[in-house]
């Protein structure tokens, strides 16, 4: 321009001659654009000097100034940094990019910035969509665990359903109904029990009748060969009728048959030999001592009889006998002791072989190789019309008199086995080797086995069609079950005699349709107690889905 010299033009400028210039550009550009929009053809129009240089200059600012800023909010307006030209090409740096720092050799690189640390993912997502984390709330809380927890739930209880579904189901069981636990037979009967020692009654099959005295251990005497017999027969069983092996008389025994102060089996001579059903016969119709010996040595094949004592106490505590001790095979020994409750036990037991029955109803026998025929102790009761067979009488000092018997009575078409057992009956004053109180228990006795036998009767203790019992199926369910035909038993009035299920040979099904025998009603005691069958009064079927996903058992 006029009055610049070239120098001048070409002289940069100060920072403060910088925004100088720009403000005025500014300004002018503004002013210019207005008036020549105003005024055509004027100064600031189009044409006027100096318009194109301006405008060129001011439009080329405003660019550079509007592609930096950013539509942010801005707290307070600040003055525009000045415009410099880059170091090597010359176009403008705006105001956001850093001042360029010299580089020197000396000069150390910029410390390194550490990276922001990774949002979580809330609000990663909130940043991203600038959207704020929505507040924590009770509900919101609730909410997510509810659907958290309620799949877990709906798993488990599905779990469960399938588990209790598949789960095997408790077998069967037979149960008796409440009114069918027992069965009294009516009226009242009373023993004619003797004043002193001890007794028990018992009608096999039926059970108990009684008992008296106290039941405390004493001498048996010669009904401890009952238990010798019971061992012999139990190693050596025979038939009935049947002779079995023989067995040879040894010296021992022809030495024991001289004895004056026993009972015994005389005239025997060694080397001579008997069937085992002839020995039995010598050992429970006489009562011979010797030969209760000879047959211990010979069933052990020992000089001595302690081996086969001992087999006899063996039996005894099998028996459930827990208040006897043998410590001879004959009974000779004061040691030998028992209760009328624990005979009762050996006499139930022994009456089951059919060997022993035949012998023992004998009242006489006579054995080939012995001098004469043998009586039986107590041929008068087995005489006595009271259908009383056997079994073993006993007497001695120390026992007094003892006794084990066995009758029948028959009572509609059945014929029950009467069992009893009278111990320690004695005699006042002298009484040599208890031969009186022998006398004595055979007469006491023959009182309660008549009483007894004049009392047998028969009842109904449950009708056909009766409900006896059920069928619990284990998860509630129950099927009635009742009797197939009357129920009778036989007892004496006022006996009371227990009432039993069971299964009828086979366990009870799941499920079977009605009239199906499944159980048996048993009433009384023993292998001999009558019983009938028991149906079911309808179908039986198997436990529901709900019964079984009910259960907690």
């Amino acid at each position: 321009m006029a009055g610049e010299s070239p120098d001048e033009g070409n002289k940069p400028k100060t920072d403060a001659e910088v925004v100088e210039v720009a403000e005025e550009a500014s300004g002018a550009g503004t002013s210019g654009i207005e008036a020549g929009a105003a005024e055509p053809g004027g100064s600031g129009g189009p044409g006027g000097p100096g318009t194109s240089e301006v405008a060129h200059e001011s439009a080329s600012e405003r660019t550079s100034e509007f592609v930096a800023l950013k539509p942010v909010d801005v707290p307070a307006l600040k003055p525009p940094r000045p415009v410099t030209p880059g170091p090597a090409s010359g176009a403008p740096r705006t105001p956001e990019e850093p001042e360029p720092v010299p580089s020197t050799p000396d000069a150390e690189p910029p410390a390194a910035v550490p990276a922001p640390a990774p949002l979580p993912p809330l609000e990663l997502l909130a940043e991203l969509t600038n959207t704020p984390k929505p507040p924590e709330t009770r509900t919101r809380t609730l909410t997510r665990r509810f659907k958290i927890w309620v799949p877990v739930l709906l798993l488990l209880a599905l779990v469960f359903v399938i588990v209790q579904a598949v789960r095997p189901l408790p077998a069967p069981s037979l149960k008796l109904g409440a009114d069918t636990s027992s069965y009294t037979f009516d009226g009242r009967f009373t023993l004619p029990w003797p004043a002193k020692g001890q007794g028990a009654v018992q009608v096999q099959g039926s059970g108990s009748l009684g008992t008296f005295g106290e039941q405390r251990p004493v001498p048996t005497a010669s009904v401890a060969k009952v238990m010798t017999a019971y061992v012999i027969l139990k190693g050596h069983p025979l038939k009935k009728d049947e002779a079995g092996p023989t067995i040879g008389v040894d010296e021992k025994a022809v030495r024991e048959g001289q004895s004056k102060d026993e009972s015994r089996i005389e005239g025997l001579t060694a080397g001579a030999s008997f069937s085992q059903q002839d020995m039995l016969k010598m050992l429970m119709i006489p009562s011979g001592n010797n030969i209760a010996r000879l047959l211990a040595r010979w069933d052990t094949g020992t000089a001595d009889e302690s081996a086969f004592v001992a087999k006899m106490n063996e039996a005894a505590r099998a028996l459930g006998m827990k208040d006897t001790t043998y410590t001879d095979p004959s009974g000779l020994d004061a040691g030998t002791v028992s209760t009328a409750v624990d005979q009762l036990r050996l006499a139930e037991a022994v009456m089951r072989f059919d060997a022993f029955r035949p012998i023992v109803a004998l009242p006489n026998a006579t054995i080939k190789g012995l001098p004469q025929p043998i009586n039986n102790n107590n041929d008068d009761l087995l005489l006595a019309g009271l259908s009383i067979k056997g079994i073993k009488t006993g007497s001695n000092t120390a026992a007094g008199g003892a006794l084990m018997w066995a009758a029948y009575k028959t009572v509609d078409d059945r014929t029950p086995l009467l069992l009893g057992t009278l111990l320690d009956q004695r005699v006042d004053g002298p009484d040599p080797n208890g031969g009186n109180s022998l006398t004595l228990v055979k007469e006491n006795s023959k009182k309660v086995v008549a009483a007894v036998r004049d009392a047998l009767t028969s009842a109904v203790a449950v009708k056909k069609g009766q409900v006896a019992g059920y069928v619990d199926d284990g998860l509630g369910g129950r099927t009635p079950l009742v009797a197939t035909q009357d129920l009778k038993p036989i007892g004496v009035p006022g006996q009371r005699l227990p009432l039993r299920v069971t299964e009828a040979g086979k366990p009870v099904p799941h499920s079977a349709g009605a009239g199906a025998v499944v159980a048996v009603l048993t009433v009384g005691t023993g292998p001999d107690a009558p019983k009938v069958p028991l149906a079911l009064q309808r179908p039986l079927h198997k436990p529901s889905f709900w019964a079984k996903l009910t259960r907690l058992g």
